[in-house]
């Protein structure tokens, strides 16, 4: 039961296992993180670009969040009445439009350009988070900006996927 206790207390605090039993393990690179930000900027970008947008958004969900691996909690900007995207097909509906009543395409706007801005970057073993702003630029060249806080798991080829993504347009006061 110590053992127990002992490991449960250290994981809340963000030590993991390997660390606790001397093993080796390779702290996630922020670069990394910031490598996987720009691969959704751009995906988001191709979405709206494309040809098949529907095939591009699959592509782009499929690649870059953790839906294969495990639970992913997605909250996206324009979601109201049903928050929370707990599946890839809901993702999609989100992205391109699809089940979801509310969803309008917001992958579909077109955007030309998603850039970052990281508030910081926490990485660790087997995850990362980051939180900031990100700013989408429409084909009229304004920006729009969205607060976002994102989660990255590690899949079993070392590729950063989201398994937390929460985006939420600034409070207007």
């Amino acid at each position: 039961m110590k053992k127990l206790t002992l490991t449960v207390s250290l994981l809340a605090c963000g030590i993991t296992q390997a660390a606790v039993g001397g093993g080796h393990c390779e702290v996630i690179e922020k670069e990394a993180v910031i490598a996987a930000q720009q691969a959704w900027g751009e995906g988001i970008v191709a979405i709206g670009a494309a040809d098949d947008p529907r095939a591009a958004a699959n592509e782009h969900i499929a690649t870059l969040y953790a839906y294969e691996q495990g639970p992913v909690l997605f909250k996206p900007t324009k979601a109201a009445v049903e928050q929370f995207r707990g599946s890839h097909e809901d993702a999609l509906s989100y992205f391109v439009t699809g089940h979801i009543e509310e969803d309008s395409g917001f992958a579909l706007a077109p955007y030309t350009k998603v850039r970052f801005e990281n508030a910081d970057i926490i990485t660790s073993c087997d995850y990362a988070l980051a939180m900031g702003n990100y700013y989408f630029t429409t084909t009229e060249g304004e920006e729009v900006k969205v607060e976002f806080s994102f989660g990255y798991i590690l899949d079993e080829d070392d590729n950063l996927r989201i398994n937390l993504h929460h985006s939420s347009l600034p409070y207007p006061g």
